[in-house]
């Protein structure tokens, strides 16, 4: 078994579309990045990366590079999914923490956990996304910020 983390954070952007773990979610503002900055799905991108030993998001999908310009992160993480299978690993688990004071995303995760699972070519049961605000504190608690983090679990299976 390999575990691995990832964490990413993007400020928020009056105006920009609001997409977590591939879901347009309303809100005044939005993660701003190179792609669609859908800093949950790119948490768990770096956290199969890393459980593979393949590096880490950036390197795969450098932002510098126009080809990723307004990228669907759900099709980076499908990607990524795709160089973990190749080399035998199959998903233990995942699990997201989305960090952010607003919008609520509870009535998206259902949602949320589908795409994931979709991505990953799992069930919904082996995919986990949750909530929390900092209370007010720092970047993502005063609304600037949206910051995840997650955590996979890789079964190497022999193929």
């Amino acid at each position: 078994m390999r575990i691995g983390y990832g964490y990413d954070v993007h400020r928020m952007k009056a105006g920009r579309k609001c997409v977590l773990c591939g879901v347009t979610v309303p809100a005044d503002a939005g993660p701003d990045g190179h792609s669609d900055a859908d800093a949950p799905v790119h948490a768990l991108a770096d956290a199969v990366l890393g459980a593979a030993a393949l590096g880490d998001i950036g390197a795969h999908f450098p932002d510098d590079d126009e080809r990723w310009k307004d990228a669907d992160s759900i099709g980076l993480l499908k990607a990524v999914w795709d160089k973990a299978s190749a080399l035998g690993y199959v998903l233990g688990n995942a699990d997201v923490t989305v960090i952010l004071q607003s919008p609520r995303i509870a009535p998206y995760v259902a949602h949320m956990r589908e795409n994931i699972a979709n991505a990953l070519n799992t069930s919904v049961d082996r995919v986990s996304v949750k909530a929390t605000t900092e209370e007010g504190l720092g970047l993502t608690g005063g609304g600037l910020a949206v910051a995840a983090s997650a955590v996979v679990l890789l079964e190497e299976n022999a193929i």
